[in-house]
């Protein structure tokens, strides 16, 4: 048997592969990904994932004691969505081709899954929008496969799961103008409007548009969900979590797109 060897990719799938991570790691400075199914120990939806899944949530307990078990579910549930979410944007909007995101593989590094795999295969190209419809169908099957195998572990319940999810793919919205900076903001809505639509996310969160002092407009995420990470760092919320007052989430939000947009100001 001969062993394929991905440094010099050869044929047409795993040229599209070795360039979609390539990608992936300049895009975002920090995915990690290798091509190939899943290693021993490693986590894929539907593939019998209790252990992982145990040993993840018992080391997010032992970290943070006080923390309870809502913190625990979210972050596991956080923990098991981001690579999917962030591979199938960049993979729509930046690379151009969609690989089968169902086959992701995903490795865990102490308290965070951090690190992916992926079978080299064919890629499903097309318009944007019906890329979008095709991962976004692909994503919300996906996730409620590693819902369902979550709360067998410990329990999260449907809506705030979709909430979180959504907080997600609303983050990215705003970072794509980051990635493609060509976009118009009401691009960028569109966009992410398509892709809630295609998860069955409708209304479980928005961007909303700031005007800025200077005339320019930044876009912000009007979210229902709750990470819960103020169980864990109870000195305060995230910049946009919906706990705040709103006032102050808009402030927050505001000072922190002028800090990024201006970082020597």
């Amino acid at each position: 048997m001969t062993t394929r060897n991905y440094l010099f990719a050869s044929n047409e799938h795993d040229v599209a592969l070795t360039r979609l991570m390539a990608t992936a790691a300049s895009v975002s400075g920090f995915m990690k990904g290798a091509p190939g199914g899943p290693l021993p120990g490693w986590y894929r939806a539907g593939a019998g994932n209790k252990e992982f899944l145990e040993t993840l949530i018992g080391r997010l307990a032992l970290t943070y004691p006080d923390a309870g078990q809502p913190y625990y579910a979210a972050r596991g549930w956080n923990n098991l969505i981001w690579q999917p979410a962030y591979l199938a944007v960049i993979a729509v909007h930046i690379h151009g081709a969609l690989p089968t995101l169902a086959e992701i593989s995903q490795s865990r590094q102490n308290l965070d899954v951090d690190g992916y795999r992926l079978p080299a295969g064919p890629q499903f190209e097309g318009p944007v929008e019906a890329m979008i419809e095709k991962a976004g169908r692909e994503m919300r099957v996906l996730a409620d496969v590693m819902l369902g195998e979550l709360s067998a572990v410990t329990k999260l319940k449907p809506l705030p799961a979709k909430r979180l999810l959504a907080d997600r793919m609303l983050g990215l919205m705003v970072r794509l103008g980051q990635w493609k900076p060509e976009l118009s903001i009401n691009e960028q809505r569109r966009y992410c409007g398509l892709w809630l639509e295609a998860m069955g996310l409708t209304g479980q969160g928005d961007l909303d548009v700031l005007d800025l002092e200077d005339g320019r407009q930044v876009l912000i995420t009007t979210r229902k969900g709750c990470c819960m990470d103020y169980l864990a760092f109870p000195e305060r919320y995230c910049a946009s979590c919906p706990k705040q007052d709103d006032d102050i989430r808009i402030a927050r939000q505001r000072d922190a797109a002028v800090a990024e947009m201006d970082p020597l100001s």
